[in-house]
């Protein structure tokens, strides 16, 4: 029986991610004839046509994707080794890869990774990104653990798992009125401009649906996919902002806001995601089986 030559197999992977021969084969410094060869000695040894022509592109056939599947799990070992037995193993010393979603807020990450700031024995790495992109890195294990608001389904093909870790109540909140009167829910909402969340969000739909079911109309002044800007429009720019109360903590806790409304029944969820490993680090466990109050930072 012919061996595997995983040298091929890597190249047939690159090629798969990229999509495109060329762009694989400047990414790994080798000509794209060389590569266009290894991919078909490749097929030769597994019997099947791994890639079908398409226009300037590349195009898995079912076998390349079966192909595919094997590869990212094969590399994703090898990248787990060595982080097992280079760095997990290294004296004394244990290093942590976090990804975040980039509208994840800052002050939830920073609650979350609390712990690991007042050791010296852990070294952290923080990334942030798009959910899809972060996931990719999870997968080759280039992360060890994804934080997002929004809940990930696994799947055979796709093994994440999926932990809810906290989720907090919604607010309105606003810069002190000098009105007498305090705002009243949902009575003054049609008389307020509105910052809100991108459309896409949990927070954004639930908020719709109850304005919906309460046959309420309002105003949108802006809305925003990132909660650091929302939090910065809440601040300097007036209006009445739907947020997490952790993303305006410090504005609250200064006076410079002030929570007009605890919203009935929204809330926000927090997620953090990982995949079946043989060694996890054992930090994670140690976070993820933190109390609710303490991941947000309100204990």
């Amino acid at each position: 029986m012919a061996r595997l030559n995983y040298h091929h197999l890597h190249a047939f992977w690159a090629v798969a991610k990229e999509g495109h021969l060329t762009r694989a084969s400047e990414r790994l410094h080798v000509s794209p004839s060389a590569l266009s060869t290894q991919i078909r000695q490749l097929e030769e040894v597994l019997g099947q046509r791994l890639f079908e022509r398409e226009a300037r592109a590349l195009r898995l056939t079912e076998a390349g994707r079966v192909a595919l599947g094997y590869a990212e799990s094969i590399f994703a070992s090898g990248t787990e080794l060595l982080s097992v037995l280079k760095e997990g193993l290294r004296a004394q010393r244990q290093v942590l890869r976090i990804g975040a979603v980039s509208t994840l807020s800052r002050n939830f990450q920073e609650n979350f990774i609390a712990p690991l700031l007042q050791r010296d024995d852990v070294e952290l790495v923080m990334q942030s990104g798009g959910l899809a992109e972060l996931l990719t890195r999870l997968r080759v294990h280039t992360l060890d653990l994804v934080l997002t608001n929004r809940r990930v389904q696994g799947s055979s093909e796709e093994p994440w798992r999926c932990r809810r870790i906290a989720q907090q109540p919604v607010s309105l909140v606003g810069r002190p009125s000098k009105r007498r009167k305090p705002f009243r829910f949902p009575d003054d909402l049609a008389n307020v401009p509105l910052l809100l969340p991108a459309g896409d969000s949990d927070i954004r739909t639930g908020f719709d649906l109850l304005c919906e079911q309460l046959g309420l109309r309002y105003t949108l002044k802006a809305e925003v996919d990132d909660m650091a800007l929302l939090r910065l429009l809440a601040r300097d720019a007036g209006g009445v902002a739907l947020v997490p109360s952790v993303v305006v903590r410090d504005e609250l806790r200064s006076g410079v806001l002030v929570e007009h409304a605890i919203v009935p029944d929204l809330f926000e969820h927090f997620y953090a995601v990982t995949v079946p490993r043989r060694y996890a680090p054992p930090l994670l466990r140690q976070l993820l089986g933190r109390p609710e109050a303490e991941v947000l930072g309100t204990a």
